[in-house]
């Protein structure tokens, strides 16, 4: 993103706890919402087993704010298992008042920018659901290309998984 939008953009990011009170309301948020679109998928059974997040295991995470309201959110966390090591982001949320406005772009960037600069990782995956239209398309156009599914989302057969390779990696 260009200097000059950052400076005339609305909203900021703040590198947050995990358990900060707005990173859990827009989680949560996240997860009902999610809920709903796959409510009536027999595989949603095996959702919350594979949607939750050991807070010991999350590296970064950033909450996207207009003013005092957050309005996005997105976390990194370090796999474990098969993939032990690598790097997932999750629950990149943006309100739906606020897509569109360029915020989505700039918390996917943040929690990038952690996997190059400070984690220096070659990659970082991501997991999603097939209904998630918008997310599918989001992704695609910055790069990131179809992987297996990986554990813990093996369960979930709607779920789709993805990487973005670093130039250099």
């Amino acid at each position: 993103m260009s200097a000059e939008r950052r400076r005339s953009s609305p909203y900021r990011l703040d590198r947050v706890p995990f358990e900060h009170p707005d990173a859990v309301e827009l989680r949560d948020e996240h997860v009902r919402l999610g809920n709903q679109l796959y409510a009536d998928d027999p595989a949603a059974v095996h959702r919350g087993g594979s949607e939750g997040i050991a807070p010991s295991s999350v590296v970064a995470t950033f909450v996207a704010y207009d003013g005092d309201r957050p309005i996005g959110h997105a976390c990194l966390r370090r796999l474990d298992g098969d993939m032990a090591g690598e790097l997932e982001m999750k629950r990149l949320y943006v309100r739906e008042d606020a897509r569109g406005s360029g915020v989505a772009d700039d918390l996917l960037v943040a929690v990038e920018q952690v996997v190059r600069d400070e984690e220096e990782a070659p990659r970082i995956v991501i997991h999603t659901g097939d209904r998630q239209h918008a997310a599918l398309t989001f992704y695609g156009r910055r790069g990131y290309t179809p992987i297996p599914v990986f554990a813990p989302y093996e369960a979930v057969t709607y779920s789709l998984c993805f990487e973005k390779v670093f130039a250099g990696a």
